[in-house]
């Protein structure tokens, strides 16, 4: 095949390209025409048709999220260091320490091909962190899967699990925390999102930037093969289609063992002061690292394409610039630190090769075998691509949707109908025990876990001689998005806010995943800039910037769209990791406290999808004022040591609080219900903005003061009891006494718990 050199394509304006195959659009097409004047070369079709792609352009929600720059304090955000745009956001979060964390999607690239779709999740995620100069710490994986008993959900969810523990763990970081929620409309498009958070000294902080005019570039990691070519970048720009032929290509294979090389070895020149700027190669390879590197730096980059190290040696170069292998760094480096620079790659068993340097042309020039195939502005490839502002609609059934009002779903008024919900609800696959997936993740290698699983929010110790920490968490009820984009979104940054508050830490900056169907859809554009503008709105009322994430469209399959899932996590900052609060409540006599008011709120909540299979209703409000009064006093309390446990109330309410406190301490407890509130809504209801909290008796009057004086309405609801069982009719048991109404033993609900998942999926392998 002839090769398709610039000069070719100066001679052939005619040349017909293969420009909607690689997912452009006829106006995307003509513009690059318009940007080169003259056709592009078949290289340059390659890296305009991956980085002017929907997953790396943002191209259909870039007039939306300017909402996240633009709503801010007066003077800015002062936590924030580093903010959107760069691989991953960074804040201080005191003492000299920066943190670092962002979330990502690998959501069809998992449907595909589970298990590496999903460990290649993890590795990218985990680069991005790095690649800002901090060492990664942790990982945490938000998932959505169809339902659970559906044959392709027990083909996608073993795999993606054993995907993200395999990589996981064989990097020697901990799993601290997620979600795995069921909802038919993930049938045929699950969602696998991956977050990694990491810390460094505040000078440690790198950008994604080639400046230097004589700077070389550096490519380095594994070799470059045909593992994942379009990869990420195609598959996640395209409706899965059940009755016709779509786009998948090959989707990337991961080494985590060269990844592990990979970390200390980039760690190390880091530290050594030999890199200028340093980027990761993830969606569309090296047509994103060399576009993006030079367009954030002096403009100008030349690549000799023929020096990559390939595994594969019948790659053509247009292969080798979409190729999404995995486990690749590039690297800014001065001629003076090469050989230092190499010598550590040698060191740590990594091949790196010089490909390029740093030029002052303005362009990004790339040869093969000294023939010229791409000669292109670097900024109209990596950041002056196309931008929609879509059409929008408010989708026509919402109306419709929205008035089916749960109050006429029968509710349980018996103690036997109580207890027999209870029992159904606690081993309901989205409130089951997801022991079987957690239980194949490392939770606390590196020793610095201080939360875990199922705790409220994953926390991680940062400094090991000051005990400063952090803690992450993610959140998102899609039923709630879907009846309510706008309220839904602030609901699930409230409650992954209140999530870090209830173990003390105090919430300090947001990161997203904005998993919607397609952007061509009116309905879903709207909902999706509906649930924008919610959170957007709801991060500058709770005073927290949002660092960066992503946005994942074309979740479709066909023409039914997932449940709109703006996926949010929180990361938080406590002082002294050993000031914590956990979940499992303590010693016999010790006070639950309920804090909040309860209203009857059953639109979207797990009581009515679980029981009823129902979705219809005005979801609940967040009262985001409410809210911050409610973290303040979680903080305080754990700070001055007057509480024992707290567990926040969202899925299954009340109910499902009260039974996760009581098996994680295997402790039971005597609960009565608020005056006036009927049991079934004591027990299930949702409403946001509460608590359970658990107070010493020597610290009630201290507790219940400070709730007073600050206005949080604060509801004694029970007391730890250990020796119940012999009065409710089970000697020598555990229990949990629902006074008036029925009493059951912690053997019942933990059986009912944790029986879900092994009889769904089998016998899991556990670490």
């Amino acid at each position: 095949m002839t090769l398709d050199t610039v000069e070719r394509a100066e001679s052939t304006p005619d040349t017909e390209q293969p420009y909607a195959d690689l997912g452009l659009k006829p106006d995307e097409y003509a513009r690059i025409r318009e940007i080169l004047g003259r056709r592009p070369t078949s290289s340059e079709l390659a890296m305009y048709s991956v980085m002017w792609s929907e997953h790396c352009s943002y191209k259909s929600s870039k007039v939306h999220l300017r909402q996240f720059g633009d709503k801010q304090p007066e003077g800015g955000w002062p936590q924030l260091m580093v903010g959107i745009g760069e691989n991953a956001g960074v804040v201080d979060v005191g003492d000299g320490w920066a943190v670092t964390f962002k979330v990502e999607s690998h959501n069809h690239p998992s449907y595909v091909e589970p298990y590496q779709g999903a460990a290649t999740g993890i590795g990218g995620i985990v680069r991005d962190i790095l690649s800002m100069g901090a060492r990664p710490l942790a990982v945490m994986d938000p998932l959505r899967f169809g339902p659970a008993d559906a044959p392709d959900t027990r083909r996608v969810l073993p795999g993606v699990v054993a995907g993200i523990g395999g990589y996981g763990n064989c990097l020697g970081l901990p799993n601290i925390g997620g979600e795995v929620v069921f909802d038919p409309t993930y049938a045929g498009n699950p969602l696998v999102n991956a977050l990694c958070v990491g810390a460094m000294r505040h000078e440690d902080v790198h950008l994604a930037s080639a400046k230097g005019v004589g700077n070389l570039v550096i490519l380095y990691g594994a070799r470059t093969g045909g593992d994942g070519i379009g990869g990420v970048s195609v598959l996640a720009s395209e409706t899965f289609d059940a009755d016709g032929p779509a786009k998948r290509p090959s989707v990337q294979v991961g080494d985590p063992f060269m990844e592990k090389l990979l970390i200390e070895c980039t760690l190390e020149v880091l530290r050594a002061g030999l890199v200028e700027g340093i980027q990761d190669l993830g969606g569309a390879g090296i047509s994103c690292a060399t576009s993006e590197l030079a367009s954030n730096g002096d403009g100008g980059m030349h690549v000799h394409l023929d020096r990559v190290i390939l595994r594969d040696p019948t790659l053509s170069p247009e292969e080798i610039l979409m190729s999404e292998s995995q486990e690749r760094m590039c690297a800014i480096v001065s001629p003076a630190n090469v050989d230092a620079f190499m010598d550590i790659c040698r060191k740590w068993e990594v091949e790196a090769v010089v490909i390029g340097e740093v030029t002052g042309s303005g362009r990004l020039t790339i040869d093969w075998y000294g023939d010229r195939i791409v000669d292109v502005p670097p900024r109209s490839v990596a950041h002056d691509g196309p931008v929609y502002d879509r059409p929008m609609a408010r989708p026509a059934e919402l109306d419709a949707l929205r008035a089916q009002d749960p109050s006429t779903l029968p509710r349980p008024r018996t103690p036997e109908e109580l207890r027999e919900t209870l029992l159904a609800m606690v081993a309901s696959p989205n409130l089951a025990s997801k022991a079987w997936v957690t239980s194949q993740y490392d939770r606390y290698v590196l020793g610095n876990t201080v939360l875990a699983q199922p705790e409220d929010s994953g926390m991680i110790r940062i400094d090991e001689e000051g005990g400063l920490g952090v803690a992450v968490s993610t959140d998102c009820n899609g039923r709630f998005v879907r009846l309510d984009p706008y309220e839904g979104a602030r609901l699930a940054l409230a409650e992954s806010y209140r999530n870090v508050a209830v173990t003390g830490a105090r919430p300090l900056a947001v990161t997203n995943c904005l998993n919607f169907g397609s952007p061509e859809d009116p309905a879903v554009m709207w909902t999706f800039a509906e649930a924008v503008r919610g959170l957007a709105d709801g991060c500058l009322e709770l005073g927290i910037p949002v660092t960066g994430g992503n946005v994942s469209f074309y979740n479709s399959t066909g023409d039914t769209a997932i449940l709109p899932t703006p996926v949010v996590g929180v990361l938080g900052v406590i002082d002294d990791v050993e000031r914590r609060t956990p979940m499992a409540w303590g010693p016999d006599g010790e006070i639950l406290y309920l804090l909040g008011d309860t209203g009857e709120d059953f639109a979207g909540s797990e009581w009515a999808h679980a029981m009823h299979g129902h979705l219809g209703g005005i979801p609940p409000r967040a009262d985001l004022a409410r809210e911050k009064l409610l973290a303040d006093i979680l903080i305080a309390g754990s700070r001055d040591g007057m509480l024992t446990a707290a567990h926040d109330v969202a899925d299954g309410g009340v109910a499902q609080a009260l039974v996760e406190m009581a098996l994680r301490s295997g402790v039971g407890a005597r609960v009565w219900a608020p005056d006036g509130l009927e049991p079934a809504v004591f027990l299930w209801s949702e409403t946001p903005g509460r608590a359970i909290v658990v107070v010493p008796r020597s610290e009630e009057m201290r507790f219940t003061a400070m709730c007073a004086a600050r206005g949080m309405p604060a509801y004694r609801i029970g007391a730890v009891d250990s020796g119940l069982g012999t009065d409710a009719g089970y000697p020598g048991e555990q229990v949990l006494e629902f006074t008036g109404q029925f009493a059951i033993p912690l053997a019942a609900l933990r059986e009912a718990h944790e029986a879900t998942f092994p009889r769904l999926f089998g016998p899991a392998l556990t670490v």
